[in-house]
């Protein structure tokens, strides 16, 4: 038994990379789970082990004696239009590595203390200018019955008797990869602007408040259920065109209208960029989580630095 291993599946993602390095940087001993273990880039107390998200073969032996199993596994939903099979891969993606997770906890002779599952505030649906957190429903569309499946897919960890926190993301900021790269591009060209009205309301959270919120929700005992992983101040996708128009000393003018994004990106476009999820991470800030970017502004700031 390793009290300090953890296993990261979903490790060489863009929140992924991060976690790992953060847990390595702490001592942890990580095990990333990984299809090509001769390509991950990890750090210095980090072990590649193979495994294709689909059995506990081969690597579920690393889960006995765990400390925590973490699953950020999943299709990235911002590459290609939702067609029928980018559809089903999106799905697939994310219950059928949980059902292989699940499998290695239920084989373990000693099971992992915590288990955190990865979700995102796509669960809500459009919530419009309604507040809403963690006690909220489920709510409609595409994204919000794979969200649900998605946290479904490892709730029998609890019934093994595994502490279970699953992270429902915002909006995730950080330099190296995620959706930062499509938000700034436009202003490098002068062509910023809000997406839609954009008067929807944007859950975000900076890149290194997720990897610490998922650290502490590790390391907390006795923390379980649904956490949106979300700053305390959500704000309208305009005033975040803004705030980066202004850190990048550009202007935000260039309206996208929904009709063109609509045109561009299919039913995508309704459920990640037009959406309006004003999320408060109520759970979190209850348990003592300090946001070090509570600030759009700031997180941007510090982005660019």
């Amino acid at each position: 038994m390793e009290a300090d291993r953890i296993v990261v599946a979903g490790a060489t993602g863009f929140i992924g990379r991060a976690l790992v390095r953060e847990l390595a940087a702490g001592g942890y001993r990580v095990v990333a789970l990984t299809r090509s273990p001769g390509q991950a880039d990890l750090p210095v107390g980090a072990l590649a082990a193979a495994w294709d998200g689909k059995t506990a073969a081969g690597w579920g032996g690393h889960v006995d004696g765990a400390l925590a199993v973490v699953n950020l596994t999943g299709d990235n939903l911002a590459r290609g239009r939702w067609t029928p099979a980018k559809k089903e891969r999106i799905r697939t993606s994310r219950t059928g590595p949980g059902a292989a997770l699940v499998e290695a906890v239920r084989n373990a002779g000693t099971k992992p203390r915590v288990f955190v599952q990865g979700s995102a505030v796509g669960f809500y649906g459009d919530a419009g200018e309604t507040e809403v957190d963690e006690v909220s429903p489920a709510g409609a569309g595409f994204l919000a019955g794979v969200v649900e499946a998605w946290e479904a897919s490892t709730r029998e960890v609890e019934a093994l008797g595994v502490r279970r926190a699953v992270i429902r993301s915002g909006l995730v900021l950080g330099k190296d990869g995620g959706v930062w790269p499509s938000l700034v591009r436009p202003f490098r060209f002068f062509a910023g602007g809000p997406l839609g009205d954009g008067r929807q309301w944007f859950s975000w959270i900076s890149l290194v408040d997720e990897v610490r919120a998922i650290r502490f929700l590790i390391e907390r005992e006795g923390l379980a259920g649904p956490f949106d992983l979300t700053a305390p101040r959500p704000l309208r996708q305009i005033d975040l065109c803004r705030i980066i128009g202004r850190a990048l000393h550009r202007p935000c003018w260039a309206r996208v209208p929904a009709f063109v994004l609509g045109m561009l990106f299919g039913a995508k476009a309704g459920e990640t960029l037009l959406v309006s999820q004003r999320v408060l991470p109520r759970r979190l800030l209850a348990a003592g989580f300090e946001f070090r970017h509570p600030d759009a502004a700031a997180a941007v700031a510090d982005i660019l630095r």
